[in-house]
């Protein structure tokens, strides 16, 4: 039995909202709001919402906001800031960013924290990528050095938490650390790549992610292609209770 923080979601389930359209979003969030943890949305739903799409969907639910900010210091350091004035409760960057923006980012961090609880995330490998999606200058090591390296250099800058697969998470995983593992598939027990499966590559099961060290999952398809989401929410839910 783990004592898991769950940082601000109030349980380990968030909903990856891919959807077309806020009002699609929102009904989706109406079903689930009083039982998952929070909600994850991303720049494709984002960018066609009203300025207040946020702040209307923090009051169902913590809002996660997975746009994996990547520029200049003073650039990630505002878009982070804006994402939080919006309702954001989670936001995530990218673990290549430098040590100079990863430091103002945990000052940053800090800062907010002392108005409401908030975690910035940076994120290792995508949970889509296989070996043979490395980049030609990251060759020479495989996925798994290069997420416990990324997550070493961004802990030295005073960023402790993650994203990952949940096959990372036992190889990063850490007291202080904070580890929200994608790539969650009902079907899956333990390792496992399935190709045509769909564009996640490195995925495990709910129960396997929380036992390899994971803080919260996220789960979007299982869920959202389910015939009743909230039935679908619940069952997972119910899993990951078993061995939490």
């Amino acid at each position: 039995m783990r004592n898991i923080d769950f940082g601000p979601f109030s349980n380990p389930l968030i909903v990856a909202l891919d959807c077309e359209t806020s009002s699609e979003a929102f009904n989706l969030a109406r079903q689930l709001g009083d039982v998952v943890g929070g909600f994850k949305i991303g720049p494709r739903l984002l960018f066609g919402a009203k300025p207040e799409f946020i702040e209307e969907l923090s009051t169902m639910a913590p809002v996660f906001v997975d746009c994996k900010f990547f520029d200049i210091s003073s650039t990630m350091v505002a878009s982070v800031k804006s994402a939080f004035d919006a309702g954001a409760s989670v936001v995530t960057v990218h673990a290549l960013s430098g040590s100079t923006a990863l430091r103002a980012l945990a000052q940053l961090e800090k800062e907010l924290n002392q108005i409401r609880s908030f975690k910035i995330l940076a994120v290792t490998i995508l949970t889509s990528w296989s070996s043979q999606d490395l980049s030609k200058v990251m060759v020479g090591n495989d996925i798994s050095t290069h997420v416990q390296t990324l997550a070493q250099e961004c802990g030295d800058c005073g960023i402790h938490n993650f994203v990952c697969s949940p096959l990372e998470a036992k190889l990063i995983r850490a007291p202080q650390r904070f580890l929200v593992t994608p790539g969650i598939r009902l079907g899956a027990k333990t390792i496992a790549s399935l190709a045509g499966l769909d564009d996640q590559t490195r995925i495990a099961s709910p129960e396997f992610a929380i036992e390899s060290g994971a803080n919260a999952i996220v789960v979007g398809r299982p869920i959202l292609a389910a015939e009743n989401p909230r039935e679908a929410a619940v069952e997972i839910l119910t899993r990951l209770y078993k061995v939490i």
